[in-house]
């Protein structure tokens, strides 16, 4: 919901340091895979209780997702490393929340399952609509410089690492934090299929 108001900021923050380690030669794909290595480890330490390591992990593997892109404009943007940003980007969205159900299967088992669905549908809708959207030629006025077609909705990259770090915050908290981000992700994934059936009804 505020990515698009976010974007500004991110790129002015990450242009330095994107900068300087193109001139250390580190490409975007190698940020983009060594990102998702952090993240299946801030996952890992998430399902031992090690919370506060998982947030470290969590935050470094944010900053590689930020950092890869910033690299990738400055040099060569190329469609492999579009494939795996957003590909490793949805892979970690649903791997991190498994951390937590390792930790608690009790608790944890039935919430955590119940957003990972939730995620897969909001994931699945999004490249649906994507691909479409970029057959037909469409431009996200709000991304015009990512990789592949961005829809909006009221959850979206921000608000999902917001609630990762609350995962993190307060993991006794799990069961209720994930069921409330379930039901965002549920309406974004329904409003998502509502926008693919009236955009492309008549095409």
């Amino acid at each position: 919901m505020i990515d698009a108001h976010l974007l500004p900021l991110q790129r002015a923050l990450m242009a330095p340091p994107a900068r300087f380690l193109i001139t250390c030669g580190v490409r975007a794909d190698q940020i983009t895979l060594v990102g998702f290595g952090i993240g299946l480890l801030a996952a890992l330490a998430a399902a031992l209780g090690c919370y506060q390591l998982a947030l470290a992990g969590l935050v470094a593997n944010r900053l590689a997702d930020g950092l890869d892109g910033a690299v990738a404009r400055l040099t060569t943007p190329t469609d492999r490393g579009a494939f795996l940003d957003i590909a490793l980007d949805f892979a970690f969205y649903a791997t991190f929340p498994i951390g937590f159900i390792c930790a608690d299967p009790a608790a944890n088992g039935l919430p955590g399952a119940i957003l990972i669905a939730s995620i897969v549908l909001t994931s699945t809708s999004f490249l649906a609509y994507s691909v479409i959207a970029e057959r037909q030629g469409l431009e996200a006025k709000d991304y015009p410089t990512k990789g592949i077609y961005y829809l909006g909705g009221l959850a979206e990259g921000a608000e999902t690492i917001a609630v990762f770090v609350a995962f993190c915050l307060f993991p006794a908290s799990f069961p209720w934090i994930a069921c409330a981000f379930a039901a965002i992700c549920l309406i974004t994934a329904g409003t998502r299929y509502v926008a693919g059936w009236q955009v492309f009804g008549g095409r």
